[in-house]
């Protein structure tokens, strides 16, 4: 294995000289496919319309929207001209739309309708009613001095916003030689993708990243399930998450396979393009795949194309690993990581054991270093000994944008990153994660690590889903909580579930307070936002008329 010293739009390219006719992106439920040639060709138009709107190298574009065909597009098109694509959470409303765009100092944002819940083109002319009487190129905006344009993705014509078609049109309008020149002002090492954090702890921060940290993830990711150029991987994953535009489309784009998209999460699409496709690999996080093999018609589909895949995104149930593995055919592994990791730290192999897949998420990535340290000494730790997983590397970020502060408080002076999350690493080199540090239930000076109680509760029948979370206590300080999703049909009890860990577990790990939930709150990314647990639970405490002791 190597790194490459390659940028998006030199991979691009290249698959596009090798490979011209193969397909690279495909819709199934629409029928809708781009080859390589036919998709480099497209953001070639694209880039040149950026350029000629006044878009250049290192202005920053927001890219709000669901996994659309033209997603990549504008990602692509970034990249060939050095701008920043800055990837834009689906779920966000005003407030938070608005300060990722003050943050970013975005130059432009690129929006589509929207989604269920929200209409992105309302929140974007409530954000910038200027456009509604400026002409498009001219966009001054007192409170978002840099913003310059607003593209809608997509045919309709919006009031002081662009479209994809008239900027594919300007480009075939702007000279060849120009795009040509540009790219080669283009370096591996330039930023080219902002992810902002999930915003689970404190405000959300732009993540800096290089076409070297996310190609080479990528590329580092598909060669530990045995990538080639004949795979087609499923990613019904968010294209805005480290997930959906790293380990996916930058492991595709790395080995020139086929990228099988789904816009929008939808047990019954993934499914179904799984089967017309005949898709090789499938990822998720672990919510996806519960509803992948729970959906009513699973077993009228093929599915045993499928040889491998990830699970990620959050803690993956042991049992939720096997279910996948002997009903979906999926070798599947596991990646470890974080946003500023590009993501991935660390990941288990195709070849690894079963039981390696399924208790550890594997060892480092090649090319960088994991080290478990005590997070009170800095001490580095030795085998199976707990402390925070740490990591230093090629993947690691170029830092938080304007935030210097913010950076020096994960990335020591040594270059070590830190997660932020509890692990330890076997005497075999693999790691396990046994929490996170926030995390950390903390009972009567007891320490209680979530994770190894759910892995517990999942081995009760009828138990779908479910996450273990702090529950204040006047008594204790912190008491063990337990939120639980069932399977359609089954009815337990607080009770059942307690007798179920009685003698099982130690008497402190038992969950004092049960709770049974029909969903989690979620981030868009398909995380579950554990923090929120412990408000929740004050809430239907107080809803049931019982007082925490």
């Amino acid at each position: 294995m190597e790194l490459f010293d390659k940028t998006l739009g030199d991979w691009l390219e290249h698959w596009a000289a090798v490979t011209p006719d193969k397909e690279y992106i495909v819709y199934s439920d629409r029928n809708l496919r781009f080859t390589w040639k036919e998709f480099d060709n497209r953001v070639n138009d694209l880039a040149k319309g950026l350029l000629a709107i006044g878009i250049s190298k290192g202005c920053h574009v927001g890219i709000w929207a669901t996994n659309v065909p033209d997603w990549l597009t504008f990602l692509f098109a970034c990249a060939k001209i050095g701008a920043v694509s800055v990837t834009v959470n689906t779920s966000y409303k005003q407030s938070e739309l608005e300060y990722l765009c003050q943050n970013s100092d975005m130059h432009t944002l690129c929006i589509i309708d929207g989604t269920w819940d929200s209409d992105y083109v309302e929140m974007t002319y409530a954000m910038l009613p200027e456009l509604k009487t400026t002409e498009r190129g001219y966009l001054r905006s007192e409170r978002f001095p840099h913003m310059r344009n607003v593209i809608y993705i997509g045919q309709e014509k919006h009031r002081g916003m662009y479209n994809t078609a008239e900027l594919l049109l300007l480009g075939k309008n702007v000279d060849d030689k120009r795009l040509i020149e540009i790219k080669k002002t283009i370096h591996c090492h330039d930023v080219v993708n902002m992810q902002y954090t999930s915003g689970t702890t404190g405000f959300p921060k732009g993540v800096m990243l290089s076409h070297y940290n996310i190609a080479n993830n990528g590329y580092l990711t598909g060669e530990h399930m045995a990538f080639t150029d004949k795979d087609k991987l499923c990613c019904c994953v968010p294209l805005f998450h480290c997930f959906g535009v790293v380990l996916a489309t930058m492991n595709v784009l790395t080995h020139g396979c086929t990228q099988v998209m789904v816009e929008k999460f939808d047990p019954l699409v993934v499914l179904a393009s799984i089967h017309k496709e005949r898709c090789t690999a499938i990822y998720g996080v672990p919510t996806m795949f519960i509803a992948e093999l729970n959906h009513p018609m699973f077993d009228v589909f093929d599915l045993t194309s499928l040889r491998t895949g990830i699970m990620a995104g959050s803690l993956c149930p042991v049992e939720l690993m096997k279910q996948v593995n002997e009903k979906m055919y999926t070798q599947i592994t596991s990646v470890y990581g974080l946003t500023e990791t590009s993501p991935g730290m660390t990941q288990t192999r195709i070849d690894d054991s079963f039981e390696i897949r399924c208790n550890t998420v594997g060892h480092e990535y090649e090319f960088t270093e994991v080290a478990v340290i005590d997070p009170e000494t800095g001490k580095h730790l030795d085998a199976e000994q707990q402390g925070e997983l740490c990591c230093r590397g090629y993947n690691v970020m170029k830092g938080y944008y304007n935030n210097p502060e913010a950076t020096a408080e994960v990335i020591d002076k040594d270059g070590w990153l830190h997660s932020g999350d509890l692990g330890i690493k076997d005497k075999n080199g693999s790691y396990r994660i046994t929490g996170r540090i926030k995390d950390m239930i903390i009972r009567g000076g007891e320490n209680i690590y979530p994770r190894e109680i759910e892995e517990f509760l999942y081995h009760l029948e009828g138990v779908k889903d479910v996450q273990v979370a702090a529950v204040p206590s006047r008594k204790y300080g912190e008491e063990v909580g337990a939120f639980i999703i069932l399977h359609d049909g089954v009815h337990l009890t607080e009770e059942d579930v307690r007798d179920f860990c009685r003698g099982k577990i130690a008497r402190h790990k038992i969950p004092k307070y049960v709770f049974f939930l029909e969903t989690y709150p979620m981030t868009g990314s398909g995380k579950i936002q554990k923090f929120k647990l412990k408000d929740m639970s004050l809430e239907l405490l107080k809803a049931q008329g019982t007082e925490v002791v």
